[in-house]
């Protein structure tokens, strides 16, 4: 049979349409296995886990066939629980398939440690915002007589006096001595330099 007559003929036209049903059956079977293993239509709702430990965590996560991973831990934050989650990724009420791995950070154990800043002779439009940067507190007012108006004189902390450089916590309240504007004299001062003019009546008469 020859070429032309073959490909004409209904043994070439069964062949083919045999063919294409078996490619057709392979995709479907190929295509079915890929959204087996890979849950497709299946998400799952990414739960808060915010103020959760570690242990509770997993617990959580274990029940969704979801997996977590500690990355870091994240500046005390008084209104969250100590080593609890504070963030996650992906977000609470996010779609995700299982096996994911949902990345958390931790509030810290405690605050970190900071220096006070070196403060005096500061204006207290300049002391607040230093430290505010530095995660400090500004606690009460107080001004003594000093010719700098509203300058930092004096810092405390719970009624002891301190110096720049002391090692506290974030958070901490820092109480500003500040300087009241008015010109102030000694008037010990005042006292010596009267003592120490000579009086009129002993300054020697010309002849």
């Amino acid at each position: 049979m020859s070429l032309r007559k073959y490909l004409t003929s209904r043994v070439f036209f069964a062949q083919g349409l045999a063919a294409l049903a078996i490619i057709a059956v392979l995709a479907y079977l190929f295509f079915h296995w890929i959204t087996f293993i890979t849950n497709h239509g299946e998400e799952i709702t990414v739960p808060n886990l915010a103020k959760l430990n570690p242990e509770q965590v997993e617990e959580k996560l274990d029940e969704l066939d979801l997996d977590y991973q500690i990355i870091d831990t994240v500046d005390y934050q008084p209104q969250f629980p100590k080593l609890t989650v504070v963030q996650q990724e992906p977000t609470a009420g996010s779609k995700v398939k299982g096996g994911r791995t949902i990345y958390i950070k931790l509030n810290a154990s405690t605050f970190k440690m900071v220096a006070v800043p070196d403060l005096i002779e500061k204006t207290y439009r300049q002391a607040v915002p230093t430290l505010k940067a530095l995660g400090l507190q500004v606690g009460t007012i107080r001004y003594i007589p000093y010719i700098g108006k509203d300058m930092v004189r004096e810092m405390w902390i719970n009624g002891e006096k301190i110096e720049s450089g002391k090692k506290v916590y974030k958070a901490t309240k820092i109480d500003l001595v500040l300087g009241d504007g008015k010109v102030v004299f000694d008037e010990t001062e005042i006292d010596s330099i009267i003592e120490t003019e000579t009086p009129i009546d002993t300054i020697p008469n010309e002849q």
